[in-house]
């Protein structure tokens, strides 16, 4: 429980961070990070494993490289889902965020998450 609560975190201020620097990316505030992390660790679970299987054959066709768009689309059903707290403004927004946010979370995956957990 506390590794998820760890990186719903981590999620948030990687979300903070990109909302902080693409113009297209909107945030409200730190309340609107944190319900964005839980509501797309959510969709990520229960949405995003339908939308593989789904698209099961392009995904191998392009070697796996289709994920991104899932990744991209599981955001923008994020934004939809919290209305005006949290917004993006297109397809290639999301999809650039959703690049960043997976490069972030890999990094501060390795750099934050692991230590804490290889000390516990």
């Amino acid at each position: 429980m506390r590794q998820w609560i760890l990186s719903l975190l981590v999620n948030s201020v990687v979300l903070m961070v990109v909302a902080g620097y693409f113009e297209g990316f909107f945030l409200k505030g730190v309340g609107a990070a944190i319900l964005a992390s839980v509501i797309l660790a959510l969709v990520n679970v229960f949405i995003k494993p339908i939308l593989i299987l789904l698209t099961l054959p392009v995904t191998i066709i392009t070697l796996g490289l289709f994920l991104i768009v899932i990744n991209a689309f599981t955001l923008m059903i994020t934004a939809y889902l919290m209305g005006d707290a949290f917004t993006i403004d297109g397809f290639w927004m999301a999809l650039i965020a959703s690049l960043i946010i997976g490069l972030l979370n890999l990094l501060t995956e390795k750099i934050v998450i692991d230590p804490i957990r290889n000390k516990d």
